[in-house]
């Protein structure tokens, strides 16, 4: 092993930049490979044209006979581009994306044969789905799972394959997949905001989210990466002693891009150009070897379309400039670990962005509806939102001291409280001329200027308001934005319903104007809503007793934090909301949960693979090379020996005492996990990893760490932080 990590350190050592020549501008050829609405004019009929336009903006159905004319006009621009086969491109339950290619080939008899794309093939196609999980949803040996085309998310060639996206659904019509449920809470988000935009402007007939996911990753050298074991089937280091500089002189932040990292971006981007992924920030993170990556907001479905390609494009072209990309919440213990921050916001068909203030008092009341129902959601299902971001991954990144805490709070700076506690005096019921009067003049009035000074923003919030949006900061880097942003969505939407009831209910009854009403309605919702709102440290145990005092749930870990996506509060809320029905919602919870088991299971197995037969051996090698040093002075100094082997001696001793712990610990972790194999109960399974298992983890790590630091550095088998981290 130790031969290997010298020959990868010196591969990696005499790498060179790959030279990257951008011989055409970004603005020519965005969106040259997908088949976009400028492509779409040139290669289909009128009828289709308009077909697809309709069911991309109004969601209208598109006919199986128009269907063919839209499969043969994407066939030919396919093959005028290179495309030889195609694939149904989707998102199941496994946290990547999926497709099957098949190609534009067809015999016809008598040796011939055709290039044939059919609108049955465009629109539908049935893929084995019996080894995708289902959470129970369908029988395992009943192989039927069905792709249907997603005409908002447009087609695009990546390679040699025409890429279509599409939803994924079980026979009976469950969702398989992370777009359906996306879809739908898109949906109910578009109604419920139009029926609150129409008390603003009777105009808007469509409301849509927006989303701006900013990317964190690692990039290592693929041959330092394929030198540890634990990266290769995990994705992070699971043992390894901090190198001696870290991030501690912040000299990496936002530093000159390494000349390797920055041909890999210029190539990546290249390729996202061309893919129609509008990306336009990139930049070096906190830690050593930590980037980032961040597009232009886009539409939400379509957002989440491009960052799952993304990732996919990253490993990709990962390989050509031999780097090895580490998406992975925390791959190295000591350094800061990776999010992806979603930015949200809502807009409207008119051009207005329902998150910034506008220019009158009007425009800013509607600011400060969506604003406060977004805060009474969060506020409402704080517990659910912290659920859509649990994995076993971002539990080591949730409140480690450089990311949001596991506790759920909303940021929303120092001017905008204030603005809220004026807000919170309104009068009860009818406000009288003068007070309606003061409100928009002074409060809601003067909210634009108000936010040219709110700039600054809590890191340690894992929600917060950051201008005309808000960041959820807590999503993990490796999570599918779709989880969050379905949960996101559909609590909003669920809020501004409720929001609308309640409204128009005062001017009904009590024969309010509208104004009124939504300032009686928001004043009450601003009350219910404080225990959210959180504008200090979110780290240590300061904040979470102020939390466990405000009753907000603090769910450390994702068997804790998942179990209540299966609660009668939840089910009846994505029900309600035509997002997911109860076998939905119970085999998503089971899926997680398995999959949390899943990772501690492989994550054990290679570091007790690792720990026994890499570490242990070299240190007894090593402990052998310090007994024949203390026999040699034996020889020589006779009884006076331990004079001058002292230093060896304890050194041996050390040795002794980790590998001891490191073998009693392996062998009761590897206990812990057989007896946890063995119960049925998915629940209790995960909750025995999470407990019983993970935890020794720390306690293997921490004597093989120290191993590291006693053993010959010519002898260590496992490439270290140093070279991990500073060679890129």
């Amino acid at each position: 092993m130790s031969t290997l990590r010298f020959y990868a350190i010196k591969k990696s050592l005499n790498r060179k930049p790959i030279l990257i020549e951008e011989k055409e501008r970004r603005s020519e050829i965005f969106g040259s490979n997908v088949f976009n609405e400028a492509t779409m004019r040139q290669f289909l009929t009128k009828e289709a044209f308009n077909s697809v336009m309709a069911a991309v903006e109004t969601g209208a159905k598109i006919d199986r006979s128009v269907a063919d004319h839209i499969s043969t006009g994407m066939k030919e621009w396919a093959i005028s581009k290179g495309a030889t086969h195609y694939s149904h491109w989707f998102q199941p339950l496994t946290g990547s994306t999926a497709e099957k290619h098949d190609a534009f080939f067809e015999t016809i008899g008598n040796g011939l044969a055709i290039e044939k794309f059919g609108g049955s093939q465009l629109v539908q196609q049935e893929p084995d789905a019996s080894s995708f999980p289902n959470g129970g949803i369908r029988n395992t040996f009943e192989a039927r799972g069905y792709t249907a085309w997603d005409p908002t998310s447009p087609a695009f060639i990546y390679g040699t394959t025409l890429c279509i996206p599409t939803v994924f659904v079980a026979y009976t019509g469950e969702a398989l997949d992370y777009k359906t449920p996306l879809l739908r809470a898109l949906y109910a988000m578009d109604t419920a905001a139009v029926a609150v935009c129409k008390y603003f402007d009777k105009n808007v007939k469509k409301v849509n989210t927006s989303l701006g996911w900013e990317q964190e990753y690692f990039l290592v050298d693929s041959a330092l990466a394929a030198s540890r074991p634990d990266i290769v089937q995990t994705g992070r280091t699971l043992l390894g002693h901090s190198a001696a500089k870290g991030q501690q002189l912040d000299d990496h932040y936002f530093g000159s891009i390494p000349a390797r990292a920055l041909a890999y971006m210029m190539d990546l981007e290249v390729d996202c150009m061309r893919l129609g992924i509008p990306v336009k920030t990139r930049h070096n993170e906190v830690a050593p070897n930590q980037f980032e990556l961040a597009p232009i907001f886009d539409e939400a479905n379509l957002a989440v379309d491009h960052n799952s390609l993304l990732m996919d494009v990253m490993h990709k072209v990962a390989e050509r400039h031999n780097f090895k990309v580490l998406f992975h919440e925390k791959p190295f213990a000591g350094v800061n670990g990776s999010g992806k921050h979603n930015n949200w916001s809502l807009s409207t068909d008119t051009g207005i962005n329902l998150l910034g203030p506008g220019k009158t008092p009007m425009s800013n009341l509607q600011f400060l509806t969506f604003f406060i129902n977004t805060i009474k959601a969060v506020n409402d299902n704080e517990e659910l939102l912290r659920a859509a971001i649990a994995s076993a991954s971002n539990d080591h990144r949730l409140g480690a001291n450089e990311a949001p805490p596991a506790i759920m709070s909303v940021f929303i700076g120092e001017q905008l409280t204030n603005v809220l506690n004026e807000l919170e005096n309104v009068t009860n019921g009818k406000l009288s001329p003068e007070e309606k009067t003061e409100l928009k003049l002074n409060v809601v009035g003067k909210i634009p200027d108000v936010l040219l000074d709110n700039t600054d923003r809590n890191r340690t919030s894992p929600f917060a308001f950051t201008g005309n949006k808000f960041e959820f900061r807590a999503v993990g880097s490796t999570a599918n934005c779709a989880n969050p942003m379905t949960v996101l969505n559909t609590i909003v939407a669920k809020q501004l319903r409720d929001f609308k009831i309640e409204v128009d209910k005062l001017i009904k009854k009590k024969e309010m104007k509208k104004d009124d009403a939504i300032f009686n309605v928001l004043r009450d919702y601003i009350k219910k809503s404080k225990n959210i709102l959180f504008e200090g440290n979110g780290y240590g145990e300061a904040w979470e007793k102020e939390a466990a005092k405000r009753g907000l749930s603090n769910h450390r870990t994702t068997p804790e934090a998942l179990k209540v996506k299966v609660s009668d509060k939840s089910i009846k809320l994505f029900e309600e909301m035509g997002v997911m029905n109860k076998i939905e919602s119970e085999a998503r919870y089971e899926i997680e949960m398995e999959e949390y088991i899943l990772r501690i299971q492989i994550e054990g197995r290679v570091l007790g693979d690792i720990a026994r037969n890499h570490i242990v051996p070299i240190a007894v090698q090593y402990q052998n090379r310090l007994i024949e040093n203390v026999k040699g002075l034996k020889e020589i100094y006779g009884k006076d020996f331990k004079k001058f082997a002292q230093e060896q001696l304890n050194l041996i001793e050390d040795i002794s005492g980790h590998i001891s712990s490191i073998n009693s610990d392996v062998t009761r972790m590897t206990d812990e996990r057989r007896t946890a194999n063995l119960i049925e109960d998915f629940e209790i399974r995960a909750n025995d990893y999470c407990f019983k298992v993970k935890p020794l983890f720390d306690s293997i790590r921490y004597h093989c760490d120290k191993l590291e630091l006693l053993v010959d550095d010519e002898l260590w088998p496992m490439t270290k932080y140093r070279e991990l981290l500073f060679t890129c």
